[in-house]
């Protein structure tokens, strides 16, 4: 069995357009990396994990030559994107197999209707076959048995990993933390997170949560977000960043997909942000 790391990288791609951040003017091949994606196969056994906007060039730069299954971790852009640049497997395969939570299937089929449809197919559109993913529930592609997972680490094992890591690697750690409403977003939160963080080169980016449907979580007031990353800021005097407003729509939770583009300019004055929030209504 091999495993084929076909992407690794951020919501955006490394490097992401527009940036001069050092990363991203890297000439370290490292620092070249696509949307996420795993490629799992052996000699009757190919399946992939997620295709997003880089899928034809990570299939023609791995020479993948079968598709057996696609499977879907989750319904965000920018690792569902790529589907349709599924039609040259389908051209010779036929119909795709793809597995995933019955509300990644139903977003799916929404917005690439015309894959999942069944009847008076755009020609030339590929086709698909759902199979709905339950957690705990085992299943099975041609002889392979898959175990759909969701696992959770202790906190305190994967600080110890990351202080060994940075250890042998003197690169600094981004934690990225999502703000959750009345979850994580207290200052009780922010002193707590001051602890977990010491000792590290670090810098930490508070990305406010994007609401899921059929989840209990909301986001944050802005209210509640600002006051969050103040206090990380100048209470606490840590290295925080805040992720600017890419669009609260499931799909644009990553950034890929939204119908609405909302730019929210921050401006640090004496340790204090001042929000300016512009809508634009977009077709």
């Amino acid at each position: 069995m091999k495993v084929y790391f076909l992407g690794t990288g951020t919501s955006q791609g490394i490097p992401v357009i527009g940036s001069t951040h050092f990363v991203c003017l890297s000439e370290d091949a490292k620092d070249k990396r696509l949307r996420v994606s795993v490629w799992i196969h052996e000699e009757d056994f190919s399946v992939v994990i997620d295709c997003g906007p880089d899928f034809r060039q990570q299939m023609l730069t791995s020479k993948c030559q079968q598709i057996d299954a696609l499977l879907f971790t989750h319904e965000h852009a920018d690792h569902t994107a790529g589907l349709d640049d599924i039609r040259p497997f389908y051209f010779k395969q036929g119909d795709i197999p793809v597995y995933g939570h019955q509300r990644v299937l139903d977003n799916l089929a929404k917005r690439f209707d015309y894959i999942f449809e069944k009847e008076n197919k755009y020609p030339g559109a590929p086709s698909v076959v759902p199979f709905e993913v339950i957690n705990g529930q085992k299943f099975q592609i041609k002889n392979q048995e898959i175990i759909p997972i969701n696992d959770k680490y202790p906190i305190k094992d994967l600080m110890e990993v990351l202080k060994k890591y940075q250890a042998k690697s003197n690169r600094k750690i981004t934690f990225e933390y999502i703000l959750i409403d009345h979850l994580n977003d207290s200052k009780e939160d922010g002193d707590k997170l001051k602890n977990l963080v010491e000792g590290f080169e670090y810098v930490i980016n508070i990305i406010p949560y994007n609401p899921v449907e059929g989840l209990p979580h909301s986001r944050p007031s802005r209210n509640r977000i600002f006051n969050f990353f103040n206090h990380l800021k100048n209470d606490l005097r840590l290295n925080a960043t805040l992720r600017g407003e890419k669009g609260t729509d499931i799909d644009g939770a990553c950034g890929q997909l939204r119908q609405k583009q909302k730019n929210v300019e921050l401006d640090l004055i004496n340790g204090n942000i001042e929000e300016k929030l512009i809508i634009k209504n977009e077709k």
